[in-house]
């Protein structure tokens, strides 16, 4: 005869399981649909891009490349700190999480910062979003993307708070999986605004 004990572990694992594929398929869907908001937004930039003989109009001050570069390069080593992160929980190795975690979260910061940089810089050459559609789909683009990094930032804090407290390990990873998960998202779609924005 199976012990109660027994019988409650048999039971609780088909139910964290099931929990951990609904998180999962909660994230992809939310990731889906903001990858649409963005595909559109790629779109109308295209769209306005193929319209007009000149890129970038006549009269507006350049995009910089530089800022946005380094700013590439800062969003991709916090992404690749919050695997090794997440690396480090499912190997059990518990004081590595915490700082990978922190870096994360302060190279997001940086990034978000430098984009206000940028954003002044433009502001003051006189690039402003009433200039037209090309300011204004610049401007749409970038400040969309620097929210969607600062939602990624609040959950970055929230995963820092808990690894604070040792509250990850092999078996207790999930939200740690979905807000790196999320936080590749936000890298990738900068890459592609980058390439295609500032680049092409």
């Amino acid at each position: 005869m199976i012990g109660a004990e027994a019988m409650s572990v048999i039971r609780y694992r088909p139910r964290g399981a099931r929990e951990q594929a609904t998180a999962w398929i909660g994230m992809v869907i939310f990731l889906g649909s903001w990858a649409m908001m963005f595909a559109a937004l790629f779109f109308s930039y295209g769209m306005l891009r193929a319209r007009l003989p000149v890129w970038p109009p006549p009269g507006t001050p350049p995009l910089p490349r530089l800022l946005p570069g380094i700013n590439t390069l800062i969003i991709g080593l916090s992404s690749v700190a919050m695997q090794r992160g997440l690396s480090a929980a499912r190997r059990a190795q518990a004081a590595a999480v915490l700082p990978a975690i922190a870096a994360g979260f302060l190279l997001g910061l940086a990034f978000l910062s430098l984009q206000f940089v940028l954003w002044t810089g433009l502001w003051r050459a006189g690039l402003r979003p009433e200039g037209g559609a090309y300011p204004s789909v610049f401007y749409g683009l970038t400040a969309i993307h620097a929210i969607h990094v600062a939602v990624g930032l609040g959950g970055l804090g929230w995963l820092l708070t808990r690894a604070f407290f040792h509250a990850f390990g092999p078996a207790r990873n999930l939200g740690l999986r979905l807000w790196t998960g999320y936080w590749h998202f936000v890298g990738a779609v900068w890459l592609l605004m980058y390439l295609t924005v500032f680049l092409i």
